[in-house]
């Protein structure tokens, strides 16, 4: 599997699953940059501001490549695949979402305090010329299930086990996970600038084994106490390398 081109947007993408991609990069000439709102906006007024703030910058729609979104708690996974159709269809209005393929790379997860009252946009990334750009992506949200499988349940490390063992074997298949993609586009840790971990559990004591390969405790990780968007799914972690970063009052 290769990373797909995205022409009108200015970057490619590893194809993943019809909700999101497994992450996107600039294309050379281009750059990504990211935008995190002071609070979590609901989803349709996310997505105004994210396009008003294209426009306002002179970028198509098409431009808007990733988002990170905050849920109210973890979906069943037919409440799931619901959300999911709610949310590509702005994607297609867009025309992003293209014969059934989603170059748009995604986190979703659920705040275990303070929850948002429905489905929001928390940050977003886009592209921008620049001739001078370091190489920049985004890895998509993975938690300890291989995707594109007919049910979470089936598939998912070490169901049910918040055991340290159970932990360590889904932290893992997290973190193999995030090179899997990374390399797809063209990357590894050592080119990471934010990696994020998203769960409610005392996971510190396999800090230093689980990255002590990766480099990435070199730039330090964001831990969110929030729960992966799908019940049972306990881990979950995204990484990307982005220069410009910005934050939008709200």
């Amino acid at each position: 599997m290769t990373a797909t081109v995205f022409e009108t947007g200015g970057y490619r993408y590893a194809p993943g699953v019809s909700q999101y991609s497994a992450g996107v990069a600039a294309q050379p000439g281009f750059a990504l940059h990211r935008v995190r709102f002071t609070k979590p906006l609901l989803l349709a007024r996310g997505f105004e501001r994210i396009e008003a703030h294209l426009k306002e910058i002179g970028r198509p729609v098409q431009a808007f490549c990733a988002c990170e979104l905050r849920s109210p708690a973890p979906f069943t996974e037919q409440g799931f695949r619901d959300f999911n159709e709610i949310y590509i269809g702005t994607l297609k209005r867009w025309g992003i979402f293209l014969e059934g393929v989603n170059p748009v790379a995604r986190s979703n997860v659920c705040p275990q305090i303070a929850p948002p009252a429905e489905p929001s946009i928390h940050a977003f990334s886009y592209t921008v010329p620049d001739t001078n750009a370091q190489p920049s992506f985004v890895v998509a949200g993975s938690a300890e299930a291989p995707e594109g499988h007919g049910s979470y349940r089936e598939v998912t490390v070490s169901l049910g086990d918040l055991s340290n063992e159970g932990l360590r074997k889904k932290m893992t298949f997290v973190i193999n996970e995030m090179q899997r993609r990374m390399q797809l586009l063209g990357f590894d840790w050592p080119d990471v600038t934010a990696t994020q971990i998203y769960t409610i559990h005392d996971f510190h004591s396999l800090l230093a084994e689980q990255f002590k390969e990766t480099k990435a405790l070199g730039h330090g990780l964001t831990w969110h106490f929030n729960r992966p968007p799908v019940v049972d799914l306990e881990y979950e972690m995204d990484c990307r390398a982005v220069f410009q970063e910005h934050v939008i009052k709200v």
